[in-house]
């Protein structure tokens, strides 16, 4: 006994130096803090990396998670406004931000949290109808958040965000607002409908309208067209009837037979215009016609030559030779 004893005391120093040696060198995990107490009071928190104790003085009180949370709201009845009820369940984001407040604040954070979420949905929901609240889910989101980041800012913690993850009404409302939304539909697909037969029938009568504008522009346009040709004819008849008096005055005797004759083959070549016209009658009176312009002719050169003036006489002319030789006589 004696001999093992020398042997044994060296081991038992070296056991207590490496329980020592381990319980004085603590090494934090990345997204971790450590609390420090020294006999059991709060000191200090400890953060990612490695941090030496007090040995048998400083023990690490609680390990907290600085990492971003998802808490789970249990689903639950809700009375809205008026009175529907609906099941609603949510999902809240978490953040520690204090890991001494915490921890030291609250006893149990996770369920602290859900209970306050709970009871902070059921008010929110509940102070509106169920339109609202199926319509809204933004606007309840934005509320809840707020109150809860506001009532878990003393325990160190940041409410980054709140979702409603299921709002489920009853089954004969669900039944109900589905037939209601049917009727919208169809309500709005004939408001649609008849929108567009109004707009078609505006489009048409607008259309008939401007067709109506350019035919009375065309017809107007026309109209005048016609006005100036007829203007230009009478004028050109006029010019041409003129150039005729002036002719006759003048003498030509011709003039008067061509415009005559221009206008009766006109009018004789107005009979063969039909294109289903095979037979041309001739008036029997034609050279009664022909022979009434030429007295037309006659007349009026008759009439010229009783107001021109009478030419002198010419000289008497000398005779001509004949070839035979007067000798001339002698007294």
């Amino acid at each position: 006994m004696s001999l093992l004893l020398p042997s044994i005391v060296p081991i038992v120093f070296l056991i207590l130096a490496g329980m020592v040696i381990t319980g004085a060198i603590k090494i934090v995990p990345q997204g971790y803090e450590y609390t420090v107490e020294r006999f059991g009071r709060y000191t200090r928190t400890l953060k990612p990396g490695m941090t030496l104790l007090t040995p048998f003085v400083e023990s690490i009180g609680r390990k907290v998670n600085m990492m971003e949370q998802v808490l789970d709201v249990p689903q639950q009845e809700v009375i809205t406004k008026d009175n529907v009820t609906v099941q609603v369940d949510a999902i809240v984001f978490i953040q520690v931000i204090d890991a001494a407040n915490a921890v030291y604040r609250v006893a149990n954070l996770t369920n602290a949290i859900s209970q306050l979420s709970m009871t902070n949905l059921r008010t929110v929901v509940g102070s509106m109808n169920l339109d609202d609240v199926l319509s809204q889910r933004e606007s309840i989101n934005t509320r809840l958040l707020t109150a809860i980041d506001a009532a878990t800012e003393p325990w160190g913690v940041k409410a980054t965000r709140i979702e409603i993850k299921d709002l489920s009404p009853p089954p004969d409302i669900s039944n109900a607002m589905a037939r209601q939304m049917k009727a919208e539909r169809e309500r709005r697909a004939l408001i649609i409908e008849a929108d567009g037969d109004k707009q078609a029938a505006i489009t048409r009568a607008e259309g008939a309208k401007q067709a109506a504008v350019l035919q009375a522009e065309g017809r107007k346009e026309a109209a005048s067209r016609d006005a100036e040709a007829r203007e230009r004819l009478a004028q050109a008849e006029a010019n041409a009837t003129a150039s005729v008096s002036n002719a006759i005055a003048n003498g030509d005797v011709n003039a008067i037979n061509y415009f005559i004759a221009q206008k009766y083959v006109e009018a004789f070549g107005k009979l063969a215009e039909s294109p289903n016209q095979k037979t041309v009658i001739v008036p029997a009176e034609m050279s009664a016609l022909v022979g009434s312009l030429a007295g037309v002719g006659a007349l009026v050169r008759t009439a010229l030559n009783e107001q021109a003036p009478t030419p002198p006489a010419a000289p008497p002319r000398p005779p001509r030779a004949t070839g035979v030789v007067v000798p001339p006589t002698t007294t």
